[in-house]
């Protein structure tokens, strides 16, 4: 985002056809409320998003973009916000979403569990194992938010609210003991995989049992979908640099592949790690960099 004579997009990588070009666009929504935050009036600008994260597949776009929007507009305000006892930058990314699950890690990166404690958004970092990797089936088709809700029941049991309960308590300690082999049940759910699977992804329950037969900790549908998520383990390293047999995750990526493609879901295969930290300024003008002290990326 840089200063302009008049307002100007430039949308460029997934979804640059479908993603608005007004001020619609999330990541003007963000930049306007982080210029209300320093009680200053928006200038005009010209935005230009380059989009890395596939849209509409469950895959955290959107929060990628208020987090990117709002920082952009605290660098071009000058304005600096209260992290500490209060988590201004949080709130502000909370109000918009609507909830912290993916603008939290956008923010601080690494794996965070967020909660409205009545007056405020609250968020705080989970155990990240280390040697993790991340395995996602990405489809070829956009998932809609719609039908993914429809799918869910009005009302469910008491029976599957414990389940899952138990489930998230299993899931945080596994995490924070570094017991792997735990992940696969605390991903287990009653509440939503099923009814989605049988509905309106007919590849998840496929691939989630494929990708555990071939050595993966767990997998699960990514946030409403239709991405798959699958976590492996025995990374040391480089690819380049450690033996295929010490680590499961081409083999886990093949197995997703062939279990979508029975499925008659097409898609690809992105293998990445979780990383601890979270959105930073990649480029700005005038540097904050000077004399003998240098900030990361020399900004």
């Amino acid at each position: 985002v840089s200063l302009g004579h008049y307002i100007w997009y430039r949308l460029q990588g997934d979804g640059a056809d479908a993603v608005p070009t007004d001020e619609s666009n999330l990541v003007v929504v963000a930049l306007k409320k982080a210029y209300a935050m320093a009680g200053k009036e928006v200038p005009t600008l010209k935005y230009t998003c380059t989009n890395r994260i596939p849209y509409a597949r469950g895959l955290g776009s959107s929060s990628a973009a208020i987090v990117g929007g709002i920082i952009a507009g605290l660098v071009l305000s000058g304005h600096k916000l209260k992290m500490w006892g209060a988590e201004e930058l949080l709130q502000i990314a909370c109000d918009i979403e609507g909830h912290p699950d993916n603008v939290a890690p956008a923010i601080y990166g690494g794996i965070q569990l967020g909660i409205h404690d009545g007056q405020r958004w609250r968020s705080e970092r989970v155990n990240m194992p280390a040697g993790l990797q991340v395995v996602v089936f990405i489809p070829n088709t956009i998932g809609k938010t719609s039908d993914a809700r429809k799918a869910l029941p009005k009302e469910y049991s008491i029976k599957d609210c414990v389940y899952n309960i138990g489930r998230i308590a299993w899931l945080v300690n596994a995490l924070a003991t570094n017991h792997l082999d735990n992940l696969k049940f605390g991903v287990q759910d009653k509440l939503h995989q099923p009814q989605r699977g049988e509905k309106v992804y007919r590849h998840l329950m496929p691939m989630i049992k494929a990708a555990e037969s071939a050595g993966a900790c767990c997998c699960y549908l990514s946030g409403a979908g239709p991405s798959v998520l699958a976590i492996t383990s025995g990374q040391s390293g480089d690819i380049f640099a450690q033996r295929e047999k010490e680590r499961v995750d081409r083999a886990v990526a093949d197995a997703m592949l062939a279990a979508a493609a029975s499925a008659g879901m097409d898609g690809e295969v992105f293998i990445t790690n979780p990383i601890l930290s979270g959105a930073y300024v990649a480029e700005v003008s005038p540097s904050f960099s000077s004399g003998l002290v240098t900030y990361k990326g020399d900004v």
